[in-house]
């Protein structure tokens, strides 16, 4: 089996010469705004808050790798729904759960974004596929998880 990517821990901390470089390309939309909240937070450069974006990133992804047993909790989704068959597809997706999904609430944001939360209840492995389905479609915005372990 090969090695998870993310499992290094928190105390794997980067030194200087450690560091690599890359390019990303961005719609500029996306990195105006990165750039704000760069300015607001204070950071002094964009690659050290693209740093701390990613360690975020990583630290969520682990928690949700971590999740297991029976959960309850709610999906939230942000999505563009001029997004060629985006819709069809997030219902084909809650289709394909109806035993783990118990509610879905729609509202639309403005002309074009929506935003959807679902009530979800079953086996996390199950959950999180719903939430991990949902994030891998084109035009989805935005996925955020949040569950709880049942109690018995």
């Amino acid at each position: 089996m090969p090695e998870d990517p993310f499992s290094a821990t928190e105390d794997d901390n980067l030194q200087e010469s450690d560091l690599s470089r890359i390019g990303v390309s961005l719609p500029s939309n996306l990195l105006t705004s990165f750039d704000q909240i760069l300015k607001k937070r204070g950071y002094s450069s964009r690659s050290e808050g693209i740093r701390d974006a990613i360690r975020s990133y990583i630290t969520y992804y682990k928690w949700m790798a971590d999740l297991s047993g029976p959960r309850q909790g709610v999906i939230t989704i942000v999505y563009d729904h001029h997004q060629r068959n985006l819709v069809a597809a997030i219902t084909d997706i809650q289709h394909d759960y109806m035993g783990v999904i118990q509610a879905s609430l729609h509202s639309h944001v403005s002309h074009t974004r929506c935003v959807e939360v679902l009530l979800v209840k079953g086996d996390a492995a199950e959950v999180k596929e719903v939430a991990e389905r949902l994030m891998a479609q084109k035009g989805v915005e935005n996925v955020k998880l949040t569950t709880i372990p049942l109690e018995g």
